[in-house]
């Protein structure tokens, strides 16, 4: 079959209708917080703060509640692709040793490390010093400390110790380990079981182990009030956030996976504060506002999809157009559906600490294939999926690993599934053409099904 490569998503027949995604107008609000969230971290030492790395899950609010600035590791990295101005970091890694084919996230992170500062002022690393993105590789403060909050992913927690090295060694770092829930025993289960239990309280364990560390570092006591006031926060945005993607399971779904993707940030690294509340309320209004009106995500929606895998932040809206191009909804996905505060039901904000220990557990990754892949099949009757979209990411095996068995439960279930390569922060690995080819064979082989039912 012949492609003709031409602007936007419309590089194949079924493209050709032009329709671009309906996103939702509240989430424009998300961006100017995560904005402000960086005019602050690059100021953080004007400010007189203790700048924390990290990396892994979702522990700022233990940051916040301490008065520490924090850069989150892959969130950097995702903010350099979504502007297309991750390959000065890129190119530095690959130029000091690190093979392509480590996780990009770190990667660039890492490369933005080994910016040699005086080859970018004059010019000289291949990025002109009045570039605005020179500018940006400016600006990112070094750490105080390092924490390593990594559930599931060894290449995480290899990241953060090539970062103690490059810094000398001198940083002083704490690592979380958060283990897997294998499920194994006769009594394993979502959220509950023998194990469930104890490795809950072996995290929280060590979250609390993390805020002597912080109190050590910076010379403070800890103030626990103040955690519980941060978690209020969190907790009640992360109700809202639920509540609001629960609304989707209306046909047409008045907000796409995309709307979720870009709402991620403020219930991952934000600062716990009435914003976050007040943008999912936000949300969650627009959202009931569609419902009402009968305005869908994707205009003349026929298809509904779930999408497995990392996001690939170079293309956002640009698959956010091609799937609304084709009519298709992608309605839910396991990034952003089943990780970031997903049971705020279990944190006690008199005593949070053991709640949030427990939904770093439940990252989706971290389970084993079984209970996870069961979760990702309540999703997809829920929201009445018909065909799976898994963006095998190049350089995040972590998430790749079980695509494969995932795929084989949709198929079991009816659903059609398709597999396009890509990744979260190196855009060379994606290739529009294959992607093209198998969504036009993806619909074509669900409007057969159809008409066989």
């Amino acid at each position: 079959m012949q492609h003709i490569a031409t602007q936007g998503p419309s590089a194949s027949p079924i493209f050709g209708n032009g329709e671009r995604a309906n996103r939702l107008k509240s989430t424009k609000f998300g961006g100017r917080l995560v904005n402000d969230y960086w005019d602050n971290l690059f100021s953080a030492r004007e400010q007189g703060k203790m700048v924390v790395w990290y990396n892994g899950t979702y522990i700022p609010p233990f940051f916040h509640a301490h008065d520490l600035a924090w850069v989150h590791g892959e969130a950097w990295s995702a903010y350099l692709a979504a502007k297309h101005g991750e390959i000065p970091a890129q190119k530095a890694g690959e130029q000091w040793g690190y093979d392509r084919e480590l996780c990009s996230y770190a990667r660039t992170h890492i490369g933005q490390a080994l910016i040699d500062l005086q080859k970018l002022n004059d010019g000289t690393l291949g990025i002109a010093p009045d570039d605005p993105r020179a500018e940006t590789m400016r600006k990112l403060p070094a750490p105080d400390m390092i924490i390593n909050a990594y559930p599931y992913c060894s290449s995480g927690q290899q990241w953060d110790d090539i970062t103690y090295r490059l810094f000398g060694k001198k940083v002083p770092m704490f690592t979380i380990s958060i283990p897997l829930l294998w499920g194994g025993r006769t009594d394993a289960g979502y959220l509950r079981g023998d194990e469930w239990n104890e490795r809950s309280r072996y995290v929280a364990d060590q979250l609390m182990a993390m805020t002597r560390f912080i109190e050590e570092h910076s010379g403070r006591k800890y103030d626990f009030d103040r955690l519980s006031e941060v978690m209020s926060y969190v907790k009640r945005a992360a109700e809202l956030r639920l509540e609001a993607m629960d609304l989707c399971t209306t046909t047409p779904s008045p907000a796409s996976f995309f709307d979720w993707i870009v709402s991620i940030a403020p219930v991952n690294f934000l600062p716990g504060d009435q914003n976050l509340v007040t943008y999912f309320e936000g949300v969650k209004a627009e959202i009931q506002q569609r419902i009402a009106s009968g305005e869908g995500a994707v205009k003349d929606e026929k298809y509904r999809l779930f999408f497995d895998g990392m996001m690939n932040w170079n293309k956002v809206g640009w698959l956010a157009d091609k799937f609304a191009a084709v009519n298709a909804c992608v309605v839910a996905g396991r990034y952003t559906h089943m990780s970031f505060w997903q049971e705020p039901q279990l944190i006690d904000l008199k005593d949070p600490v053991l709640g949030m220990a427990q939904n770093y557990l439940i990252c989706p990754n971290n389970h084993g294939a079984p209970i996870m892949i069961g979760e990702i099949e309540k999703i997809c009757e829920k929201f009445n999926v018909n065909g799976m979209v898994m963006h095998a990411s190049r350089t995040c095996r972590g998430m790749t690993n079980s695509q494969f068995l995932i795929a084989d439960s949709a198929k079991r279930n009816g659903r059609q599934a398709l597999f396009f390569e890509g990744d979260v922060a190196d855009e060379s690995f994606y290739k529009d053409e294959l992607l093209n080819t198998r969504l036009e064979a993806m619909i074509e082989s669900m409007d057969a099904q159809r008409r066989a039912a």
